[in-house]
């Protein structure tokens, strides 16, 4: 708990067995004030073949299991499965960045915030951290956002925090790689308070599953761009509908 807000955590992972532990045990020590801050920690193991998910549950983790590979069905996989809460925190499963740091994020939402992103770009990023695709595909993509919905965006870092309500609110629906995209850009288009905070990278236990590979990292900046895409589609056209009324 923090500051009397009840924290979950979700994390996507698929064959992490090497880093979930460590994530999962750290986010379980994480204390603010002498208080433990997370509440609870919901894995879900997006078809894992190694002992993510034992080793997450071993670790205190609530743990579930979406054989349909994505990103985005990951994550609502694991929303479905969260305990009553008033914040959840979204951190990848691989060790890329330090937990500590959701504590300016967290107290981001207690003082107004809606989404509190975990920017990359703000923070320390170590060497090897990032590819040079994923560094372009974020100018790109907050570029973009910047461009269309008038507000400033430096990365599309999965490591964030929303308001439970919040994120009830702007209806998730993506089940791939355009997820932090739609969460950042519909809390945008819902007038919500959106801001960032600097958060650091480190190197990643194992090899990443999307900017590991060419394929990856193509599928990924289709997905993305997609989504910017369709949202920007989505809403010119109910800008249009609604002047006709």
């Amino acid at each position: 708990m923090y500051k009397d807000y009840r924290v979950a955590v979700v994390i996507p992972a698929l064959n992490e067995e090497n880093a979930i532990g460590v994530v999962t045990s750290a986010l379980t020590e994480l204390e603010f004030e002498n208080q433990k801050v997370i509440d609870d920690i919901v894995v879900c193991d997006n078809g894992s073949t190694d002992n993510t998910a034992s080793v997450a549950q071993l670790a205190g983790a609530i743990t579930v299991r979406q054989n349909v590979p994505g990103y985005g069905i990951a994550c609502l996989t694991a929303i479905e499965r969260l305990p009553a809460c008033d914040i959840v925190l979204f951190v990848d499963g691989d060790d890329s960045c330090f937990v500590e740091q959701a504590i300016p994020m967290l107290e981001g939402i207690v003082k107004g915030d809606d989404l509190a992103i975990g920017s990359r770009n703000l923070g320390k990023i170590e060497e090897g951290a990032l590819t040079q695709t994923q560094m372009f595909g974020n100018w790109l993509s907050s570029h973009l956002i910047t461009l269309f919905w008038g507000q400033k965006i430096t990365d599309l870092g999965p490591f964030r925090a929303i308001r439970y309500s919040a994120l009830q609110a702007i209806d998730m629906q993506d089940k791939t790689f355009g997820w932090t995209v739609e969460m950042q850009v519909k809390a945008i288009i819902h007038g919500m308070n959106v801001n960032e905070y600097p958060v650091d990278s480190k190197i990643r236990i194992g090899e990443s599953k999307i900017s590991g590979t060419l394929k990856g990292s193509v599928k990924a900046g289709i997905g993305i761009l997609s989504m910017i895409g369709k949202l920007f589609l989505t809403q010119a056209q109910l800008k249009r509908s609604t002047n006709r009324i």
